[in-house]
């Protein structure tokens, strides 16, 4: 089956390649020739649904982060087991079992937040707009564990949860250039001590 035929949009399918190519390279090697060609689409549905190279890449900011809320809102859900502590632990064990599995080149947003932002002011924006909301819903998570009791109400929510997801950042952006676990189990460990449970002394 061929990869088009898997996106019957149009419009998805120039996405699903795009992202592809981008993680295989990055977003400003990647040329508007090279995604036709393998995307098997002429220049004018490219223009048909972009503007431009910018408004793809908006678009595909947009597609990413719509696909990873809906992800980190199923594991971080009440409906899920555990307390709140247990499912935000479980969130960031997560993300280092990917990277340790070579799946981090999930994370667009860590590869994409360095190379773009000082380049496009509306992927700048989708960038921050997306990870914005993945703090939200760390910082709902936090406030879940605070209400069953399994995370100290002494800690203000959505500065912990902002610290939190800056940590991460940070670790998988030093995981790049170091090729190492290092930066990614020592996040793993301060996150595990900034989220002490209720008994901890």
């Amino acid at each position: 089956m061929s990869r088009q035929s898997l996106y019957p949009d149009t419009r998805e399918h120039i996405l699903a390649v795009g992202e592809v190519l981008i993680h295989g390279r990055s977003f400003t090697a990647m040329g508007l020739s090279e995604l036709l060609s393998e995307a098997k689409v002429p220049k004018g549905s490219f223009y048909h649904y972009f503007k431009s190279k910018e408004d793809f890449g908006v678009a595909l900011l947009a597609r990413y982060f719509a696909g990873y809320r809906e992800r980190v809102g199923d594991l971080l859900a009440d409906s899920q087991p555990g307390n709140g502590r247990e499912r935000l632990l479980a969130y960031f064990q997560q993300w280092l079992d990917n990277h340790a599995s070579c799946e981090s080149q999930s994370c667009l947003a860590v590869k994409l937040a360095a190379e773009v932002s000082d380049m496009s002011e509306p992927m700048r924006v989708a960038l921050s707009e997306g990870m914005d909301a993945i703090v939200r819903k760390l910082a709902a998570c936090i406030r879940s564990g605070q209400q069953d009791g399994s995370i100290k109400p002494q800690l203000p929510a959505d500065d912990t949860a902002y610290a939190l997801y800056c940590l991460w950042l940070g670790a998988a952006l030093m995981y790049k250039t170091q090729h190492s676990m290092v930066p990614l189990q020592a996040a793993m460990i301060h996150t595990q001590g900034l989220l002490l449970p209720c008994n901890a002394a």
